[in-house]
């Protein structure tokens, strides 16, 4: 007869096998993202400059006269091929810091669209150096446009490769937090089809099988 104790070790038992299917292909598929990561980024070749040393930047930053408050890379790449997350994250630190010892400290937001010409009235500057105002620009010869902002165009492609390379650090920690969750779906698995082979739900307390009387064997006096 089937009964609801039968349907509950069934339902252990699948729901056993259901974990350690979804904990082996999490596995799978986050060793395969990390393997993505770490091809794609040896396949750009990017070496670290000698300067990637915490200390060497530091004495870099210095002599460009950054502020203080600009937070400085901790991780040395120098030399070393950028092929992780973790690389590839340290490494465009240094770019950010490459990039505003070019701009003098100044960020994007802080520097005009255009170069401005001799003469502009400090009210047509930004902080940063350039104009946004086009009339104040410089303008190209041949072109007859005013001229961008040399700096301010150096930001936007520092922006776009360090976005790519924080975006493979990001996409490595996502690797490894699946690969970790995989490893506890599938522990959770093994041990749930453990307890429940195991005979864990089979005799609970209050059940009547728990409270039938044990046989006791009667002593025959001869």
């Amino acid at each position: 007869m089937f009964t609801t104790r039968k349907l509950f070790e069934y339902g252990g038992v699948a729901a056993s096998i259901v974990l350690v299917a979804f904990g082996i292909a999490a596995i799978l598929l986050g060793v395969n993202g990390r393997s993505t990561v770490h091809n794609n980024l040896a396949l750009e070749q990017i070496v670290g400059t000698p300067d990637m040393t915490p200390s060497a930047i530091k004495a870099e930053a210095k002599q460009a006269g950054l502020p203080a408050s600009i937070k400085l890379p901790t991780v040395a790449v120098a030399g070393k091929t950028i092929n992780t997350g973790s690389r590839a994250r340290a490494f465009a630190t240094y770019m950010r810091i490459h990039a505003l010892e070019a701009t003098h400290g100044y960020t994007y937001a802080q520097m005009g669209r255009f170069a401005a010409k001799p003469g502009t009235p400090a009210s047509q500057l930004a902080k940063g150096g350039g104009t946004d105002n086009p009339q104040y620009a410089l303008v190209d010869a041949k072109t007859k446009e005013p001229v961008s902002n040399g700096a301010r165009d150096l930001w936007v492609t520092e922006t776009a490769l360090t976005t790519a390379l924080n975006t493979s650090y990001m996409a490595e920690q996502l690797a490894n937090f699946g690969i970790v969750v995989g490893i506890a779906l599938l522990l959770s698995g093994i041990g749930f089809s453990v307890l429940t082979l195991g005979g864990a739900l089979r005799r609970r307390p209050g059940s009547a099988e728990a409270k039938a009387p044990t046989p006791r064997t009667v002593a025959t006096v001869s």
